[in-house]
């Protein structure tokens, strides 16, 4: 079975959006995250910048692969799974991931019944995604080469065969070298490195 290394995300954050009905106001948003933390600053920022809404409802989906997403739908206070997972369901529609959308709801005073918000949230979202310049990016794997200087052609040629990226090197009488490899050839890189003499190679990210 092929891995699968690669995931799609939003660069910076979208433009405002808005949706009506029904005298309702309907604003979409949506943020690159990469943690709780960030989630949490973007929603408090939010309900300063909306002080007077009555809901901001959101979704959220951290992580590089199926195996590890974590994603969270909320309603605040709408009907049960009338407006969090709508706004979910844009997040997979949309294949996106380290991604918060938001949408804040100004009551309009007509009641518009769950039918009606599931599909205002479900737009708000949308419009938010629409909005936004979502790209491609690649699950890598960083590793510590470790070596004496007097192999360092050796190490640079496979490097430069394979095509590697230098995260940070540090080449002195004992050379340091980090490199950024695609899941996809991970095991791969590690094996060819593993078999050389004199050449210690580890993986950094866990």
């Amino acid at each position: 079975m092929e891995i699968k290394d690669t995931y799609k995300t939003i660069t910076k954050a979208s433009k405002e959006v808005l949706f009506k009905d029904k005298n309702s106001k309907f604003f979409g948003y949506a943020f690159p995250v990469l943690n709780e933390t960030d989630i949490k600053t973007h929603i408090e920022a939010l309900k300063k910048q909306h002080h007077a809404a009555r809901h901001w409802c959101y979704a959220y989906q951290l992580g590089t692969q199926e195996a590890n997403y974590n994603f969270r739908a909320n309603d605040d206070g709408e009907p049960n799974n009338s407006a969090g997972m709508p706004i979910y369901g844009q997040i997979q529609s949309f294949d996106v991931t380290n991604i918060l959308i938001v949408v804040v709801r100004y009551f309009g005073g007509v009641k518009l019944g769950v039918g009606g918000l599931i599909n205002a949230y479900k737009t708000g979202a949308q419009m938010a995604l629409e909005q936004s310049n979502i790209i491609e990016k690649t699950v890598n794997i960083e590793y510590q080469i470790t070596f004496d200087y007097k192999n360092m052609n050796k190490v640079m040629r496979i490097i430069k065969e394979k095509q590697l990226k230098i995260v940070n090197q540090v080449l002195e009488l004992d050379c340091k070298i980090i490199i950024s490899v695609r899941l996809k050839i991970a095991e791969a890189i590690f094996e060819t490195f593993n078999t050389l003499y004199e050449i210690d190679i580890k993986k950094l990210n866990d």
